[in-house]
């Protein structure tokens, strides 16, 4: 008998029962600096079905525009009590949530700044990699000139901008495939 995991097991049932401890679904806790929001969605396969066993992971930068990580060189003020790394699963209805703040713009490719936004990791059963999306801000002037936005077809640019529910609250859903597929990348 072999206790390696299969593909069908990657993340899959496992993820509810030993790995919880993962979870980190507020980024930016009480005195960080930022246009603070919940951010929540779904999961849904090809048919429109939740996936209960996901594993929604995002990383942003602060309201400066920096990341906290030792690597990114920017003369930005780093904020203190900030993650900018969460993780959230999936429930029965396949629903994640986040409470952060608003990134600011970063340099992207040849230092041309990006317009905010955050960058998405999927996990779930049966995937040996994780798919690779991003999260817009609906209204974002900076939107129209983001240098990875423009790479993606026009009518396929909706899946990636987050929806306004009421202040402070915004949804973006991750459809795996068929009408209305999220756009992943290629990383």
């Amino acid at each position: 008998m072999s206790l390696q995991a299969t593909t069908s097991q990657t993340v899959g049932p496992y993820l509810h029962i030993g790995l919880s401890w993962l979870i980190t679904e507020n980024l930016a806790p009480k005195g960080v600096p930022g246009e603070r929001m919940l951010i929540r969605g779904r999961v849904l396969d090809g048919d429109g079905r939740p996936v209960n066993d996901a594993l929604v992971e995002i990383w942003q930068a602060n309201a400066a525009g920096k990341y906290a990580h030792p690597r990114d060189p920017q003369a930005k003020p780093l904020a203190e009590g900030f993650r900018g790394f969460g993780r959230s699963a999936t429930n029965q209805d396949g629903a994640f949530r986040f409470r952060t703040i608003k990134p600011g713009p970063v340099p992207g490719p040849g230092g041309k700044l990006q317009a905010p936004h955050i960058a998405v990791n999927v996990f779930m059963r049966g995937q040996l990699k994780q798919l690779v999306s991003r999260i817009y801000f609906p209204g974002e002037a900076a939107n129209a000139k983001d240098p990875v936005l423009a790479l993606v077809a026009a009518d396929r640019r909706p899946t990636l901008v987050a929806k306004a529910v009421k202040p402070g609250m915004l949804e973006w859903n991750v459809i795996l495939q068929g009408k209305g597929e999220t756009v992943f990348f290629d990383c």
